[in-house]
């Protein structure tokens, strides 16, 4: 198991403002696999993916990637794990407005050593006419393109991605997956999606979900169905 979470834990405040998000989670995703998380508003499922990402520091449990634990390591090991083993993807982009769509690549491209190659990635990901702009001159759909490359110009072995269709129109949901399943086969990256959108989780190998920070299911998808195939986004 590539990535395997053990009894995860997390809570927030304390006394009468103390609420448990995650009570007890345990679950894996095997290398190479795409995998959802679903669950309502409030459920753990964002909680869930930012303790893996490590921006959240869980109570307790065990979150190994690679067989590499990652609970409780130092700051300067977590920094080390987030720069070589991750990209993040969040719902807003983040992308700095006075840097070119180029420029904001750059600046994960110098993080790690053995990066992507630029003009290889920006022609994959249907940005390479629009490499001078600016994030204000492009669509909400093109940010989403900049955000992704972004993060994969690290060569991440581990994907997360936060609503990454939350802000766009069905059209332009339907080209981030496309591009999302045509990565994860070109690079085999394994990629974990936190999604409020149900079509999703039938282009996935594994689909988890979360109800009141439990697991509520989780199952394989033994038919999965091409991104290009999904109705209702």
């Amino acid at each position: 198991m590539y990535l395997e979470v053990k009894d995860i834990k997390k809570s927030y405040g304390a006394d009468g403002s103390y609420i448990q998000v995650l009570k007890g989670i345990s679950t894996g995703v095997e290398k190479g696999e795409m995998c959802v998380i679903q669950g309502t508003s409030g459920s753990g499922k964002s909680t869930l993916l930012n303790c893996i990402g490590a921006l959240d520091v869980v109570d307790s449990g065990s979150i190994c990637i690679d067989g590499k634990e990652i609970v409780g390591l130092k700051p300067q090991e977590l920094s080390e794990y987030r720069r070589e083993t991750l990209g993040f993807i969040f719902q807003f982009y983040n992308l700095v407005p006075n840097l070119t769509v180029r420029e904001n690549i750059e600046v994960c491209q110098y993080l790690t050593n053995e990066p992507l190659e630029m003009d290889e990635l920006l022609h994959t990901l249907g940005l390479w006419e629009h490499q001078d702009k600016f994030p204000s001159q492009l669509s909400g759909g093109q940010q989403q393109r900049c955000a992704i490359a972004r993060a994969l110009i690290k060569n991440p072995k581990l994907l997360l991605l936060d609503e990454p269709t939350g802000a766009l129109d069905s059209v332009t949901s339907k080209e981030i997956l496309i591009l999302l399943e045509k990565i994860n086969r070109q690079y085999g990256t394994t990629m974990l999606m936190v999604t409020h959108n149900n079509s999703i989780k039938d282009m996935v190998h594994k689909v988890i979900r979360i109800k009141d920070g439990r697991i509520s299911k989780e199952y394989r998808n033994e038919n999965r169905i091409p991104a290009a195939q999904l109705e209702d986004l």
